[in-house]
């Protein structure tokens, strides 16, 4: 098996710093002048966790492709990190955003449209009432809010290394004894989440029936798959058993499909049949327009309209202005309709299959202890032999400088990665040519790396 020579990967990392710097002198001029009025340099911070020495600024991008400010053109992986997982700017949805642009952009009123969503919504999800947010963040936040209220129970169970945007109650994590404590990194947290949250690992079956068994927990917040700790899949019977044991002890379930949407046009819960209470998506669903939506069933639907002071329900903590506003609304319904269709899932999955099995042979073919991971058209390859099943496992498994060294690479030669894992999303317009590139770039970073001849 080939070994790994940390002080050789330190001398890559450093040689590819150079020529990132070298090759990408107006994105650093533009990244000084703006670190005199952004923090960081980035207008949101996050921004900073790109592999080279700066950001780069982007000046145009369309379909699987972006160009920077230096001239560069890059082949686009990461695509907003599902934000723009139609590809970059669809023409079908830009059609019908500058119209709705015309006719108006937010008015605190109903349109015709947000029938024609509503309906879809529930085609493709199964749930029977729809409403709409900004983000899938707020989506998460406001269901957790009406779960709370009808339940009338003050926590609600993730798990551990969970992802749900920026939902307070979420940043919990195990520590190494098993305790729950804040998560690593949770900025100013406004009450110990600990003191609001249960937390178990994914997958854990026997853990999470001794948390529900409290009595306390008016809900269970679960991606179906977890993905932003690297794709770990629900073993046999796993979600059979979520369901039961959320029923048995009168939690709701509340399934989050805002990066698990690339497994079907009604996601991972359209193609297995899950039966949530509420569901909430966001990123792609307006072609990168800012847009989220939640449902529910008509159970919660008539448990929440008998709790509801109407007269009180603009105060009540659930709503925002802008939501679902009509740039939206028309955004999502071209998405809908035209974008995120059967058709495009089919290409999608062709695609990943051919990025997936060019990985794959190379892996096999260098014998690397690594692994591929995969969800629809959304991939990514482990640095470890086996995969974990569950986020404190996969956890354990990140390599920070291998992680880094690869991104660089790839970025290095015109590949943009998702920077906070190795994980690739197919768009539908990236050509086999594309992706037959990405594996001969793969293969060039395992023999640097690995010093093979």
């Amino acid at each position: 098996m080939l070994e790994l020579d940390r002080s050789r990967l330190e001398r890559l990392i450093q040689s590819e710093i150079i020529k990132f710097e070298k090759e990408h002198p107006r994105s650093n001029k533009l990244y000084q002048k703006a670190c005199q009025s952004m923090q960081g340099g980035v207008p949101m911070l996050w921004m900073i966790r790109w592999p080279g020495a700066f950001p780069i600024f982007f000046s145009s991008a369309k379909g699987a492709h972006f160009q920077d400010v230096d001239g560069h053109d890059y082949i686009d992986f990461c695509l907003g990190d599902t934000g723009a997982m139609t590809g970059h700017s669809p023409s079908e949805s830009i059609n019908a955003i500058q119209k709705q642009v015309g006719k108006g952009i937010t008015l605190m009123l109903p349109m015709q449209d947000s029938i024609w969503v509503g309906e879809e919504l529930q085609r493709r999800f199964g749930l029977k009432y729809w409403q709409f947010t900004l983000t899938a963040t707020d989506a998460n936040r406001f269901a957790i809010r009406m779960a709370r209220h009808i339940t009338e129970r003050s926590k609600i169970l993730v798990f551990n290394y969970c992802y749900h945007g920026s939902v307070d109650e979420t940043f919990i994590s195990l520590d190494k004894s098993g305790e729950p404590c804040s998560r690593p990194g949770n900025l100013g947290p406004p009450v110990d989440p600990v003191q609001t949250t249960r937390v178990v690992e994914f997958n854990d079956i026997p853990a999470l029936r001794s948390a529900l068994n409290h009595g306390d927990v008016a809900a269970v917040l679960a991606e179906p798959v977890m993905t932003n700790i690297g794709i770990i899949h629900p073993q046999s019977g796993f979600h059979d058993a979520l369901r039961e044991l959320t029923r048995e002890f009168g939690s709701l379930l509340i399934i989050d499909e805002t990066h698990t949407i690339c497994t079907s046009p009604g996601g991972y819960t359209g193609k297995y049949g899950l039966h949530p209470d509420f569901l909430t998506c966001g990123k792609p669903l307006a072609s990168g327009i800012p847009a989220g939506v939640y449902g529910y069933t008509q159970e919660i639907a008539d448990d929440f309209w008998e709790r509801l002071d109407h007269d009180q329900s603009d105060v009540g903590g659930i709503g925002g202005t802008l939501a679902g506003n009509a740039l939206s609304i028309a955004a999502i319904r071209a998405t809908l309709e035209n974008v995120l269709t059967q058709p495009m899932y089919d290409r999608c999955e062709i695609l990943a299959d051919r990025y997936e099995h060019g990985i794959q042979d190379c892996i096999n073919e260098y014998k690397l202890p690594w692994i591929v991971k995969r969800l629809g058209f959304r991939v990514e390859y482990w640095f470890r032999e086996v995969a974990p099943v569950n986020g404190g496992q996969a956890n354990e498994a990140i390599d920070p400088d291998l992680d880094r060294f690869m991104h660089l690479w790839a970025l290095n030669r015109g590949i943009l990665m998702t920077p906070f894992h190795n994980m690739a999303l197919i768009s539908a317009d990236t050509t086999n040519a594309e992706i037959d590139y990405h594996t001969d770039v793969f293969r060039e970073a395992v023999r640097a790396v690995f010093e093979i001849n």
